[in-house]
């Protein structure tokens, strides 16, 4: 688990979250309320998509507009496995970790690759993940 975070407010702009992207070299990020409860994640997907594609002037369009809502996420005590079957049941690549109702870290599919254990979990999420489809 990554616990240095990089967040974005749910009134910021889609044109701050995308340089907050850029600059950090992530994919997404936590949106969280000013006392850090997790309230979304916004991804570089959801700013194409939702703003772009859309026509919508990013300076002008909030985050909350384009975020998704109430984002799968782990625990601390979540064990490898699980968070394996949790980014392969949602295709993602990252999740947050939230303790307390509160935002503590993320965890990636590369942190899960590192550990160095049970690698064919990680090898079926990274599977289902790239696939199209996303099962039901």
């Amino acid at each position: 688990m990554n616990s240095s975070v990089v967040t974005i407010d749910p009134g910021e702009s889609a044109a701050l979250a995308a340089r907050l992207l850029s600059r950090h070299n992530i994919g997404s990020l936590p949106v969280c309320s000013a006392d850090g409860h997790l309230l979304g994640i916004v991804t570089d997907r959801d700013i194409v998509l939702r703003c772009v594609a859309a026509e919508e002037d990013p300076k002008l369009l909030p985050v909350k507009a384009i975020m998704s809502r109430r984002p799968q996420a782990l625990s601390p005590e979540d064990d490898v496995r699980q968070a394996a079957r949790l980014m392969s049941g949602q295709q993602v690549r990252r999740l947050p970790v939230v303790e307390k109702d509160r935002l503590v870290g993320m965890v990636s599919l590369g942190d899960l690759a590192k550990c160095g254990k049970y690698e064919m979990e990680i090898s079926r999420a990274l599977t289902d993940i790239s696939e199209n489809v996303k099962r039901v």
